[in-house]
């Protein structure tokens, strides 16, 4: 069977690594690619099983740091909070034990209760089936050839994934198991469902019209910082 390495991003995520780590255990190898963390983040992943690898801060280049570490057929690379259920690491194995390279993603299970967020679920679910553009909090997964032959993520300090993904060849099935792979809902709590969904696409659409991913991510943290002070 085909083996996977799960490459988490990491800066300052002591609140919800060591739940991260614990749901990939079955996987050959973990490796936790850190921005530098000054919290207690390197400290928690220290008790577990995990290879640390130190980076430049942003999650491009710290997920490119972590694959060049890694040593399996498939890389996953999991954000620090999410985490996955008991069976994904199975179903990547058996997603990829076929003779030509995969890519895909997991169905999200949302942490919250609330119709919003089944049916935040479902859209994103649609997005990654029919306009084959999952998210990163989707959990990517991708064969190590083909990750190698894309060049892997872009070195841009926001919407690596987006960019990733529309780099796979229309020719390239975009796999959507079923996971479910759970996801914290901190930000959608902390900004409204529809505030936060709306502002993801006027986001992607933004860039898809040429926007630099630079001058996104200077709105997208105003943003962010302006909520958090209300």
């Amino acid at each position: 069977m085909p083996t996977v390495s799960v490459i988490i991003p990491t800066m300052n995520e002591a609140s919800v690594i060591a739940r991260c780590i614990q749901s990939a255990c079955d996987a050959d190898e973990i490796i936790l690619a850190d921005g530098v963390s000054d919290d207690e983040t390197l400290a928690i992943a220290e008790k577990h099983a995990v290879t640390t690898v130190s980076s430049e801060i942003g999650r491009g280049i710290q997920q490119n740091t972590g694959a060049a570490a890694a040593s399996s057929d498939v890389l996953l690379f999991l954000h620090a909070d999410n985490w996955l259920s008991s069976n994904c690491i199975a179903q990547i194995r058996e997603a990829a034990d076929v003779p030509h390279p995969v890519v895909g993603a997991f169905n999200q299970c949302i942490d919250a209760r609330g119709i919003k967020y089944r049916l935040l679920e479902w859209g994103n679910r649609y997005r990654a089936r029919r306009r084959r553009l999952p998210f990163g909090d989707q959990g990517i997964f991708i064969s190590r050839v083909l990750f190698e032959q894309l060049d892997g993520f872009a070195d841009v300090p926001f919407l690596e994934d987006v960019m990733l993904m529309q780099s796979v060849p229309k020719s390239q099935e975009i796999t959507v198991l079923p996971g479910p792979l759970y996801v914290d809902a901190r930000r959608w709590k902390r900004n409204g469902v529809i505030r936060q969904t709306l502002k993801n696409r006027s986001i992607l659409r933004r860039f898809n019209n040429g926007m630099s991913p630079e001058a996104l991510l200077a709105e997208y943290r105003r943003d962010d910082q302006q909520r958090r002070g209300n």
